[in-house]
């Protein structure tokens, strides 16, 4: 099965029959069966690329092929899945970079947004590539290539040929800001001599929690530790100040609230909701940001059925007095979105998504709302509810009465708000605590203290 394209990367374990066969003979089995299966990832990624889920120009990438150079120096290979792991790097990328001026990351993730995104997030020294499929051939090119001096791999994306490859060479190897649901551990337990041969390969597991360090440890990875979830770490999403200047002065007085990173079906309780929310401020703004620009055209037109005055961003065009929903369709815009919102809805949160992050609205001073799936950030959202820095509601009409209540009560938002930033304030520190953790991994890869 090719790496990244599979939704789930717990559903690429064997089944319970190989458990008994001897880990080299299944590595062999594995290598010949993906061989076999080569005609097909083809055909796959083909047809992904007329869909657009794959860069035509850069499809090689996936087949272990590149056109860039290795950088001279040692080089860190970070394998990130998607936009939220991507993203979630971020800090600890700066921080090892800082400790050595000769280091360069190479960062490899599966999605078009997600390269994008490290297009434009990524600092000097850093740099992306697609992940090859999880083909024996993929893989030995791209490491060939690469020859990483240490390999990072984010959360919980287990690919066999990949870390087969990272094993057989030896490459000091960590997973870092380990997650582990309760599901995907009881589906790997059903495999232990799979999943034990499977991470070997990782020397060591900085998990996000103590009961996901827990899971880890018993599925085989004996040295495992809790150092806190990156994502607390991450810096405030940016923003052009000049925009947000320009934005702030249009809006003035005006009530205002985002549905953030929405999928299929929260566009249209934004919708429903937005006469309800009306009846009572005349002046709101809706601000609706898909979590997938690309779907801009169907919600405009769903919005545009609903009688709902609509300005895209996409289409360059900012929120007038009339504007009722101002339809933010562009990518990387979330800091502006933040900033400008009181009140801030996470999306993927009303559908069994799982939620998206909810400290990026926080440390930008919003008052943050959420559905009742938030299974991806869990503990996270636990916290933030025991000091009262968010409110989980169960369906759009408690979304609505608690929507309501915060745009009447100004000072109630204040005070979420504000809880909601010192949560987020008082575990930045993850990545300081990741960095101290991987200090012996990076010595034995030669990376140096530089400026750290």
């Amino acid at each position: 099965m090719p790496a990244a394209i599979a939704a789930d990367p717990a559903r690429s374990c064997p089944p319970p029959a190989l458990t008994l066969v001897p880990a080299l003979i299944l590595d062999l089995l594995y290598r010949g069966l993906t061989c076999l299966a080569a005609p097909a990832v083809h055909l796959l990624l083909r047809r992904r690329t007329a869909r657009g889920k794959e860069d035509p120009l850069r499809r090689g990438e996936r087949l272990g092929r590149t056109a860039c150079p290795r950088p001279a120096g040692p080089l860190i290979w970070l394998h990130a899945a998607s936009v939220g792991e991507s993203l979630a790097v971020l800090p600890l990328i700066g921080r090892l970079l800082a400790r050595d001026p000769a280091l360069s990351i190479l960062v490899t993730t599966g999605t078009v947004t997600s390269a994008d995104l490290m297009a434009r997030r990524l600092p000097p020294r850093a740099f992306h590539q697609y992940v090859p499929v999880d083909l024996p051939a993929a893989v030995e090119r791209f490491l060939d290539h690469w020859r990483p001096d240490l390999a990072l791999w984010v959360e919980s994306e287990f690919w066999p040929n990949l870390l087969g490859g990272v094993r057989r060479r030896r490459i000091p190897c960590a997973l870092v800001n380990a997650r582990l649901s309760a599901g995907s551990f009881a589906r790997w337990r059903r495999v232990p001599k799979t999943v034990r041969h499977l991470l070997s390969g990782f020397t060591l597991a900085l998990a996000q929690t103590a009961v996901e360090a827990e899971r880890l440890r018993r599925l085989g990875l004996a040295d495992t530790r809790c150092v806190g979830n990156l994502k607390y770490s991450a810096e405030p999403l940016p923003c052009d100040d000049a925009e947000l200047a320009r934005l702030a002065d249009a809006l003035t007085g005006r009530a205002v609230w985002a549905f953030a990173s929405s999928h299929p079906g929260e566009e249209e309780i934004a919708a429903g909701l937005d006469p309800v929310l009306r009846a009572a401020r005349p002046d709101l703004l809706t601000i609706l940001a898909p979590r997938h620009p690309e779907r801009g055209d169907a919600i405009a037109a769903l919005l545009a059925a609903r009688g709902l005055r609509v300005a895209r961003r996409s289409a360059g065009e900012s929120p007038a007095a009339d504007t009722q929903v101002w339809l933010v369709d562009t990518l990387g815009e979330l800091g502006l979105v933040f900033r400008l919102a009181p009140i801030a809805v996470v999306g993927g949160s009303f559908t069994p998504v799982g939620g998206h992050n909810p400290i990026e609205p926080a440390l930008l001073g919003s008052a943050v709302l959420y559905g009742p799936h938030m299974h991806n950030f869990a503990e996270v959202a636990a916290e933030l509810e025991a000091a009262e820095g968010a409110l989980r509601v169960h369906d759009a009409d408690a979304l609505g009465t608690q929507l309501s209540r915060l745009l009447a009560d100004p000072a109630a938002c204040r005070a979420q708000s504000q809880a909601a930033l010192e949560v987020a304030e008082r575990n930045r520190h993850a990545a300081d605590r990741m960095v101290e953790a991987l200090g012996p991994l990076l010595a034995r890869a030669g990376i140096g203290q530089g400026a750290g």
